[in-house]
């Protein structure tokens, strides 16, 4: 395009939103009785209009030039306080570009001022995107244009283009069958990702250690291990007290422990960037990152995350609009699901339908924004993870109306992503993965009337609260303990204290999904099952025989690991040997017996450890908490997440065997880094995987006078 048609077309596309934002200023003054245009006196038309415009070319210009002044200054603040701070810092730039109008006849109060400035924001930028976008060749030079700036800004002007980078979408809770899913068809609900599928990509699956979820998962991936992360929460008894994957605290914890365990940073020290994750994988350059949240500082700062978010005060208005309208998107939803008796079905009222907007909406523009400067700016390696649909399909189901139109907006996002990367200054692949899937089923409380805590305190022979009391499975529970113990125990101090967690006697029941936990804090150490059934007669039985357990976990003094089922059934994980006919670990596939085997050996697995049922044939579990699509434990599709990977990098495994754990996924995705960014990435040498162990010798229950 010759430059005297450049510069003409760029001096139409400002004089056009200068007059859209004109128009706003008009419309909003006869609208909002709190803002003025024109003099006490009155004005004519003309006046008015000029005035008007005067007040929208200093705002543009104010936008323009002292915005980015501010934002840059602001950084060190948490996204949700920037954001909304933003509306603040607007407002109060429409008021000093008022004030520059001639004879102050622009005046506006400061809330209305506020309003006035987000929608004239909303509309300069929805001009302006809009004729840019038109034209092609404005579009593609306004990219060429931040990315050269991006990275000239780090010092890549050398003429020399760069290996490819990896960007590492994680789209949190799509099981593999999901995806699948959501891929076929002959208008697929994720249109892009199913276009990849056919062409350049390749779908595989893998499998999740015992604990499923996104605190073992993620800190496997990024970090190389996930040792000693029994489950999302946990009690820990060397340091006294609970442990949650999703907590800053905890979080960091976990990472140093990681990092002193594998003495390496973790997958992106190389040129890294961690978007929206719970930890860092020790890159440099962070948003939304849970480990760092409590610490500020310059390696806390998202220059190309927040910085080319908030930069453009039309962001945070966008954001605003949508954070809105799906809140009223998740109380039409919640209550057409209660007009239609839909079952299962868990409360969605309270401050769910906010949480879920932050999820969907603020959550993914942002770690969006963030990933698109990281391109742009050509970085090797990011990571990002997006949430939206796990938060949903906890609430709603992993399948159903709700969590397709979360697929769809995700897929939108995958698109934009992949369309920024044709202008960056390096190649770029792009693998989607999953951290887990997600099993759905009834509640364990909606369906059997009680809590695994109520459950537990009547196999202790402890008081539960009268509902539970009164249902089938608490009065069975009491009954038993009460067979075992002779005698309950009486609701004096010593079960107020137990009700807490803190008494003597007191155990702490906590869950993650469809697994439960179950320590006893005044006992140190881990607690034998010969200890607990010394203590608690009933109590094993209890758990292990009612309809909604699948299995325990408990160590025996006697014979390590084991896992009890119902009607006495037993696996010794150490030898194989099963007792009863049948392990109580059939029902949950191959490799349920290596991954119980593992986290039996961690040093902070909890005295009891519990899974709930599973149907083989639909995948449906009990979770111990408030969710219908739930993860956490084994069972169903939630230990069954995914792979989607560019053909031009090496298989995940050799031979095609099944890719097992997040460890092995770590080093699958560091050996792809290696591949694209050369040896300045350390080499991990890959284990080949495991076979499955061979079927477990299997003898009938024994006599007391046949036991050796």
């Amino acid at each position: 395009m010759p430059r005297w048609t450049a510069v003409g077309a760029a001096l139409l596309r400002v004089v056009t939103v200068w007059g859209v934002s004109t128009l706003t200023m008009l419309v909003l003054a006869g609208l909002l009785p709190d803002f003025r245009l024109q003099s006490a006196d009155g004005d004519s038309a003309t006046r008015i209009g000029i005035t008007a415009a005067a007040g929208a070319g200093a705002f543009g210009v104010l936008s323009a030039l002292v915005w980015p002044l501010l934002v840059r200054a602001l950084l060190l603040m948490p996204a949700f306080v920037l954001g909304l701070l933003v509306f603040v810092l607007n407002g109060s730039l429409l008021l000093i570009a008022l004030s520059l109008v001639p004879d102050g006849r622009g005046a506006a109060e400061p809330e209305t001022a506020v309003v006035v400035a987000a929608a004239m924001s909303a509309a300069s930028s929805a001009t302006s995107t809009f004729l840019t976008v038109r034209d092609d060749g404005a579009y593609r030079r306004r990219l060429a244009r931040m990315a050269d700036r991006k990275r000239r800004g780090r010092g890549g002007t050398d003429g020399h283009r760069p290996p490819p980078g990896i960007v590492f979408l994680q789209l949190d809770g799509v099981g593999h069958d999901v995806l699948r899913d959501a891929l076929s068809g002959k208008r697929p609900l994720m249109e892009t990702v199913a276009g990849w599928a056919e062409r350049t990509h390749t779908l595989t699956p893998w499998r999740t250690d015992w604990s499923s979820q996104t605190g073992a998962s993620q800190l496997g991936i990024l970090h190389g291990t996930n040792a000693d992360v029994p489950a999302f929460r946990w009690y820990d008894k060397e340091r006294g007290q609970v442990m949650v994957s999703n907590r800053p605290t905890s979080a960091a914890e976990l990472q140093r422990r990681a990092v002193a365990r594998t003495r390496d940073g973790g997958l992106l020290t190389v040129d890294g960037a961690s978007r929206g994750n719970l930890f860092s994988g020790g890159a440099d350059q962070l948003a939304l990152v849970l480990s760092v949240a409590a610490r500020r500082g310059r390696h806390n700062r998202s220059r190309y995350g927040y910085f080319a978010y908030f930069s453009d005060p039309a962001n945070a208005t966008r954001t605003a609009g949508s954070f809105v309208a799906e809140v009223f998107r998740e109380l039409g939803q919640s209550a057409r699901a209660r007009l239609r008796r839909e079952r299962p079905r868990v409360t969605r009222g309270g401050l769910y339908p906010f949480l879920r907007a932050f999820a969907t909406v603020v959550e993914r523009d942002v770690v969006v924004a963030a990933v698109l400067g990281d391109v742009l700016s050509g970085r090797g390696a990011v990571y990002a993870d997006l949430v939206a649909y796990d938060e949903v399909a906890h609430h709603s189901g992993p399948r159903g109306r709700d969590t397709h139109q979360v697929l769809r907006r995700l897929d939108r996002a995958v698109a934009l992503i992949a369309k920024i990367t044709e202008h960056a200054p390096r190649d770029y692949r792009i693998v989607l993965l999953s951290d887990h899937g997600q099993s759905p089923g009834e509640t364990f409380a909606a369906r059997f009337g009680l809590t695994l805590e109520d459950l537990v305190r009547a196999g202790c022979g402890l008081p539960v609260s009268r509902r539970a009391g009164r249902t089938p499975s608490g009065a069975e529970a009491r009954e038993a303990a009460r067979a075992a113990l002779h005698r309950p125990e009486k609701d004096g101090a010593d079960g107020r204290k137990a009700r807490e967690g803190r008494g003597p006697t007191g155990p702490v029941v906590l869950a993650s999904g469809n697994l439960g936990l179950v320590s006893f804090p005044d006992v140190p150490g881990r607690m034998t099952r010969e200890e607990i059934d010394a203590r608690h007669p009933a109590l094993l039985r209890t758990l292990a025989d009612h309809p909604g357990v699948g299995f325990l976990l408990v160590h025996s003094a006697e014979h390590g690991a084991v896992a009890l089922g119902p009607a006495g059934a037993e696996h010794h994980l150490e030898t194989g040997l099963v007792i009863g006919g049948t392990s109580p670990l059939e029902p949950f596939g191959p490799g349920a017996a290596d991954a119980v085997s593992r986290t039996a050996g961690f040093r902070n697995a909890p005295d009891i450890m519990i899974n709930s049922a599973c149907r083989p044939d639909t995948g449906e579990v009990h979770a111990f908490e408030e969710q219908i699509g739930s993860h956490g434990g084994l069972g169903g599709p939630q230990g069954h997440p995914f792979l989607l990977w560019p053909n031009d990098l090496t298989p995940p495994t050799n031979d095609g065997a099944e890719l097992v754990g997040a460890e092995q996924v770590h080093t699958v995705l560091r050996r792809w880094l290696r591949e694209t960014h050369g040896p300045q990435v350390p080499a991990e040498e890959f284990p080949p995987t495991q076979p499955l162990a061979a079927p477990f010798p299997v003898v009938t229950r024994l006599t007391p006078e046949e036991s050796p």
